[in-house]
């Protein structure tokens, strides 16, 4: 072997970005001779490139121990950094922890080093995890003087993104954005590392989406995918944070079919080891896309694999229960969630779930929802999302048609549909026109009525949105052929609602025997073995009539 020969073809490929080559090349020089500790460095980025993380824990530890020995204190707290973030990717915290310990008493030895503020920017990381906001924002502002843009390209943009995260987080969302925006164009130049690039990549999106700036968020991650598309050999667990996020914005957009694909992409990628702290988003996206869908059971299951990965799955498993007929479990834990949440944009996430569970409640829903509606436009007004004004419309229109004042309904939902349309998130357009569509049938329009509630099922029928394009066509009288008779298709609706056989043979004066009997009939009809699961079938195929904003 040409050992410097190899050495050279390594670094080429680290610089052309095919991390694959870098791995199998530079792993084989360092096989015959030991690297430098910057080949090293440059070895361990394409290990964490290709997800790698044991060998990119290995290769940084080598790392930081040389540059610690032979006193190049600056460039060892750099390894460091990465070493930290490469073990707690891997779900090693405690070892993360103890590496930052060591790193801090090397800084202690040149108290003047620059590269000092990789250890803030982890301090600062750390307090963001654990929901200490102010204390991130004060550890952040501690960086612009350590920090000097220019002399290290990497420090200069995470310090701008990290700065910017506490900003929002703080309540300060136009600055906070003006800085993400900022790192982004930073990454953008291609000046900084390609593992730094994929981490503020996924962060930036990542808050955009959360405070509901969708049109920032896809202008990214558009700017995103073609950035992946240039490395095919980037594997690693930011490529799946980031597909979790790109899944959003394709489930947002329409793209049902290709959200699915990368959402399993993403789920299998996180579930591989490294990043799995981030798996339980990856499952709750394709558990929200099987719920859409129609597709309980397999919805059901992928919640359960958001709870088994330590995320939180509401508000989208309260909205399968509710799909399934199981109300009084959707309220329950919808109010739970509310009542454990306290930021405002986690808020947000919960609050238009629980108008809809509460309208269908019956009388009393809207006024338990009006205050829903009140908070989420209270958050609107301060974070001033096209998105989150569309969601508040949306949901005061519903909560004024089910009052039965449609004629005041309709201005709220016409500006909900209109900012929906004009973002181009078609699923929810189509809701706002059913909810338009009944708010002139109320008015005695129903030729207009006809108009919005067929535009809506074409949508819901483009989309896959089995149900909800049930439910329209029922709505239309379109509903299609069930294999029950009318009379089992009074006890299905009444067992759908929750009564028993007593209260069922109570209301269609009929003998329990006889409800027995019936029951009996239609599980053979229907494939199925439970009273849940006839429910379930009810509300799938649209046999049960909803509340308007369901």
């Amino acid at each position: 072997m040409d050992w410097d020969a190899c050495v050279e073809r390594g670094r080429e490929a680290v610089r052309v970005q095919a991390w694959g080559e870098a791995c199998e090349v530079l792993g084989a020089a360092d096989v015959e001779r030991p690297l430098g500790t910057g080949d090293l460095e440059l070895l361990a980025e394409a290990a964490d490139m290709v997800g790698r993380c044991g060998d990119a824990v290995t290769l940084l530890r080598r790392a930081y121990t040389a540059h610690a020995e032979a006193g190049a204190v600056g460039r060892a707290l750099r390894c460091a950094y990465w070493l930290c973030k490469a073990l707690a990717w891997g779900g090693e915290f405690a070892q993360s922890g103890a590496w930052l310990a060591r790193a801090r008493r090397l800084a202690e030895t040149e108290p003047g080093c620059a590269e000092c503020a990789y250890l803030v920017l982890l301090e600062a990381e750390l307090h963001f995890r654990a929901g200490e906001f102010p204390q991130m924002l004060e550890a952040v502002r501690r960086l612009p003087e350590a920090a000097h843009p220019g002399t290290d390209p990497d420090l200069a943009a995470v310090t701008t993104m990290l700065r910017g995260l506490a900003l929002v987080s703080n309540g300060d969302i136009a600055a906070g954005l003006a800085d993400l925006d900022d790192a982004m164009v930073a990454v953008a130049g291609g000046t900084v590392s390609a593992r730094c690039t994929g981490m503020i990549y996924c962060a930036v999106i990542g808050i955009c989406q959360e405070l509901q700036e969708l049109r920032r968020a896809q202008e990214w991650s558009d700017a995103l995918a073609e950035w992946c598309a240039a490395q095919p050999d980037f594997t690693g667990a930011y490529r799946g944070l980031c597909r979790v996020h790109r899944v959003a914005l394709l489930q947002l957009g329409g793209a049902w079919p290709d959200a699915v694909r990368e959402a399993r992409l993403a789920c299998a990628q996180l579930t591989g080891g490294y990043g799995e702290g981030a798996a339980g988003g990856a499952f709750y996206q394709l558990a929200e896309l099987h719920r859409l869908r129609g597709e309980f059971a397999d919805a059901e299951q992928a919640y359960r694999d958001t709870l088994h990965h330590g995320w939180d799955a509401q508000p989208g498993l309260a909205l399968l229960w509710l799909a399934r007929g199981r109300r009084e479990e959707a309220t329950a834990a919808i109010r739970r969630a509310l009542a454990e949440t306290a930021e405002p944009m986690r808020r947000a996430r919960l609050l238009p779930a629980a108008v809809q569970i509460l309208l269908v409640g019956g009388a009393d829903g809207p006024r338990e929802a009006a205050p829903a509606v009140d908070e989420l436009r209270a958050i609107a007004r301060d974070h001033g999302a096209v998105a989150l004004r569309a969601t508040a419309g949306q949901a005061a229109g519903a909560v004024r048609l089910a009052e039965g004042t449609a004629q005041q309904a309709l201005p709220p939902l016409r500006e909900a549909g209109r900012l929906w349309r004009e973002l181009d998130v078609p699923y929810e357009a189509a809701r706002v026109g059913v909810l338009v569509g009944l708010a002139c049938r109320a008015l005695g329009d129903e030729a207009s009525a006809g108009l919005e509630l067929d535009a809506a099922r074409q949508v819901f029928e483009r989309l896959g949105a089995g149900p909800d394009a049930a439910r329209v066509r029922r709505l239309t009288g379109g509903e299609e052929r069930s294999p029950l008779s009318p009379r089992e298709l009074e006890v299905v609706r009444l067992l759908a609602r929750g009564s028993s056989n007593h209260a069922i043979a109570a209301e269609l004066f009929l003998s329990e025997k006889t409800v027995a009997r019936h029951l009996s009939n239609i599980f053979g009809k229907l494939g199925v073995t439970s009273r849940t699961a006839t429910a379930a079938y009810a509300f799938e195929h649209g046999l049960v009539e909803r509340d308007p904003s369901a």
